[in-house]
């Protein structure tokens, strides 16, 4: 609570006819029922509709600042409603001479903060049903990050500071956590001591260092040339359909959903390597074709994730799919395919640096 004394005031303003739209807003959302993302929002915002709306200020008369009504040069805009606009109106001047509104709007996703959430799924697309124009196709609604429990805030001093993460850490590293450890969606904590356990835990660990043993064991029992075989039957059984699964998950903005069928095949890759053992396969002279089928298997394995996960990691990405001799980013070659050897690979310095 703020605990500041109220000030009444009065004013003769203009008004949006909200109420006009409840009907038209409760048959939209029957009929999208993933129109707004997460449920809980979703609820939220219907819940919000179904409690009857009441028209709603869009002027005011006592700023001396903000665009002014066309109709009533003594009245300017509340600042909300300027600003919804310009999600449509801007497309057509954004870039100099060229109008954009066919090629972006209605848009795909909108991606909104909690806190505004009655702007963009009640007011906003009550203005676009007023104007006769699409709505958007869906709108995901996230929370907030929270250190010791509260809304991470300047003021309070509160915050996980990103320029000195990214300066120690790299940004590839700062996405990635951002994206690991908060549900894409919810509100959840963050800290410190959080960001450097999934660092070395899973970044330097998990993922660093299953590419470092695998390129350094192709280097070594192989020439640095990745062989030509087939993925090991139960690891391609385990990879079947992740690229679609992802993509499914990242058209739901899914984020946190999506990193995590990631990193379970990359612990999965991890296991393969304690099983199969390609140091002691490698000392024995009639298990060539196995430690092959090993080699290649890892190789494909870390191509795959590698592509899935450059929108988290993208510098990191692209590092180590140069150091596998294969840099495409095309996700339709997300996936174990037979026969791909041929490759020259180049260990080089750790992808996630121990600090």
């Amino acid at each position: 609570m703020h605990k500041a004394p109220l000030d009444w005031h009065k004013e003769e303003n203009w008004f949006f006819r909200l109420s006009a739209f409840q009907e038209r807003l409760e048959a939209h959302y029957a009929q999208q029922p993933d129109f707004v993302m997460p449920r809980t929002r979703f609820n939220e915002a219907i819940s919000f509709i179904r409690g009857g709306l009441q028209d709603v200020s869009l002027s005011r008369s006592q700023l001396t600042w903000g665009v002014p009504v066309p109709w009533d040069q003594s009245q300017v805009f509340y600042v909300w409603f300027d600003a919804l606009l310009n999600y449509y109106t801007a497309l057509s001047f954004a870039r100099p001479g060229e109008d954009l509104t066919e090629q972006f709007w209605p848009a795909s996703l909108h991606l909104i903060g909690k806190d505004i959430l009655k702007f963009h799924t009640v007011f906003w697309p009550a203005m676009l049903m007023a104007a006769d124009l699409p709505l958007p196709q869906r709108v995901f609604v996230h929370g907030f990050l929270l250190m010791d429990g509260e809304k991470m805030s300047k003021s309070l001093g509160n915050v996980l500071d990103p320029f000195e993460v990214m300066e120690r850490f790299g940004t590839d590293a700062l996405r990635y956590y951002c994206a690991r450890e908060v549900n894409f969606g919810q509100d959840g904590s963050v800290s410190t001591a959080g960001f450097e356990a999934r660092y070395e835990g899973e970044l330097a660990n998990e993922y660093g260092n299953l590419a470092s043993r695998t390129l350094a064991m192709v280097a070594r029992y192989r020439d640095s040339v990745v062989p030509d075989g087939e993925p090991d039957p139960a690891i391609a059984a385990e990879f079947d359909g992740l690229a679609e699964r992802v993509c499914e998950l990242l058209d739901r903005a899914e984020l946190t959903a999506a990193l995590d069928e990631i990193w379970q095949r990359i612990r999965r890759l991890n296991r393969f390597v304690e099983e199969r053992a390609p140091w002691k396969l490698a000392k024995d002279p009639s298990s060539g074709d196995e430690l092959d089928i090993t080699l290649y298997t890892l190789i494909e394995g870390i191509r795959v994730v590698t592509v899935l996960l450059h929108p988290y990691l993208p510098e990191t990405s692209k590092k180590l799919l140069s150091a596998l001799g294969r840099e495409g980013l095309d996700l339709a070659d997300a996936r174990l395919v037979a026969g791909a050897g041929g490759a020259t690979v180049t260990p080089g310095d750790p992808l996630f640096p121990k600090t």
